[in-house]
């Protein structure tokens, strides 16, 4: 069995820096990559988060959103003979809107998979209308009125459930209560697709920012969770994985706990794939 993971940039955002690392550069602003991942070899194509529907209104959060017609799920999926309807499963780190808006793309026959206490979370309104919107809501219910179109995960950190032959999730935490990890079998070792754990490998993690403890990760500027557990979900990704894959940054190779690379050769022509995603570096 040979696993490949390929980044899918699906649009890109131009925000406030300082909204995703706490207390980075305010007033400067910064623009970042929506990316999913596509798992080929675990059977039947698998996709980790389908980005931003187009109908969100950005500008009217003082941001400025851009989706290319090569972005489009279905051109960023055709680049590796992938239609929509091939995709078998759609696994969502978690539910914010720019993670789960372009699920009405797949049809009732995709099974669009994520943590049940996402979805808990999601209808509560604790974060009110702007992460979880309306219409995904809307969407998610009708999946799960739809025999077979949606699946839930009830990992608590005890325990991970298999998706495919290869490929798992475990609960991470950190960011919302029900951000998964999903853990992808490589030849090299493990590859986790966290989503926003982290949003920024460098400033974060890599050489943080705010922080003087050594080993201890910079928080973001974006959560639901408390500080030390956002802390906690990032040093067990460390502590766990080969390789770090996260929503909104390259790829990071990750040995001893520490960030020693950018990507590597257990990504399938990691350099042409993440070709998109690398021209959004950070300023």
């Amino acid at each position: 069995m040979h696993i490949t993971i390929h980044a899918l940039t699906f649009g890109r955002l131009t925000m406030d820096s300082s909204g995703l690392v706490l207390f980075r550069r305010p007033g400067t602003r910064a623009t970042i990559p929506f990316i999913g991942y596509l798992i080929l070899g675990a059977g039947d194509p698998i996709l980790v988060d389908t980005g931003a529907s187009d109908r969100i209104d950005w500008a009217g959060w003082g941001m400025a959103f851009e989706k290319t017609p090569d972005m489009t799920v279905a051109a960023q999926l055709d680049r590796f003979g992938v239609r929509p309807e091939d995709v078998r499963t759609v696994v969502h780190t978690h539910a914010h809107l720019d993670h789960v808006g372009q699920d009405d793309l797949f049809p009732m026959t995709t099974t669009v998979a994520m943590a049940r206490s996402e979805l808990e979370f999601m209808v509560s309104g604790v974060m009110g209308p702007g992460m979880y919107t309306a219409g995904d809501t809307h969407h998610l219910v009708d999946r799960l009125h739809t025999p077979g179109a949606l699946r839930l995960f009830d990992v608590d950190g005890t325990f991970e459930e298999e998706v495919a032959p290869g490929v798992a999730v475990r609960l991470s935490g950190g960011h919302t209560p029900g951000s998964l990890s999903v853990l992808v079998e490589t030849g090299d070792g493990i590859a986790n697709i966290a989503g926003d754990i982290v949003y920024h490998i460098d400033d974060q993690i890599a050489a943080p920012l705010n922080d003087v403890i050594a080993h201890e990760p910079t928080i973001s500027g974006n959560r639901a969770m408390r500080s030390l557990e956002e802390k906690r979900a990032v040093k067990k990704a460390l502590a766990t994985s080969r390789f770090l894959l996260i929503g909104h940054d390259l790829p990071a190779l990750i040995e001893g706990g520490r960030v020693t690379g950018r990507h590597h050769s257990a990504f399938d022509d990691a350099a042409a794939d993440l070709t998109d995603a690398a021209s959004y570096q950070w300023p």
